[in-house]
């Protein structure tokens, strides 16, 4: 599909789950994104790597969609923006990346949701509806996360859909600026859901 045909698609949720839909992110999505991120930036950035200069331009959003048509094409990830079904509001943002196939059939989840949104249960909704579809539409066996320990928002999302604590792994990324200890969690296609 070409860059700006999946840029301009309709209004189609790709996945929905209670109260939300999932849909691959547009150019037109960049005000709402960049309005958002600015106002979650200093609730965000002590969970994320480092926002690069210029993070929230039109451009780099651009160069961000172009990424994101690649890494799909190829089947690694599936990125998508995460709405709340009755207002249509942008809430944030989820992935699948890292996919493997063969004897592995597993991928990476990670989401972050806007400040004025958190609380109210659009992660946990939003993080069910993604790996369902990562297990039923997608074949995966195994969903991993990782959070800081200090994240507990993002901790009690992963519990309450399911995922099983399963370790440490000694500074494993680098969130803003400094290489941190982060949780590990998985969630298999046969795991009760929370």
């Amino acid at each position: 599909m070409a860059l700006m045909d999946w840029m301009n698609e309709p209004e189609v949720p790709l996945v929905r789950g209670e109260g939300v839909y999932l849909r691959p992110p547009r150019l037109s999505d960049h005000g709402a994104w960049a309005a958002l991120r600015e106002a979650s930036r200093d609730y965000l950035q002590p969970f994320e790597p480092t926002w690069p200069e210029g993070d929230l331009t039109r451009a780099a959003f651009k160069r961000r969609l172009g990424i994101y048509e690649r890494e799909s094409e190829l089947g690694n990830a599936l990125p998508l923006f995460l709405f709340c079904e009755h207002s249509g509001d942008l809430v944030g943002a989820m992935t699948l990346s890292n996919i493997r196939r063969g004897v592995s059939e597993a991928g990476t989840l990670g989401y972050w949701i806007g400040e004025r949104f958190s609380g109210q249960g659009y992660g946990t909704r939003g993080v069910r509806a993604i790996t369902r579809h990562g297990f039923e539409a997608l074949g995966l066996h195994r969903i991993e996360a990782a959070c800081v320990p200090d994240n507990i928002r993002s901790r009690r999302v992963l519990e309450k859909s399911g995922f099983r604590l399963e370790g440490t792994a000694r500074a494993y990324l680098k969130i803003n600026g400094v290489w941190r200890d982060h949780l590990l969690f998985g969630l298999l296609a046969d795991d009760p859901v929370g």
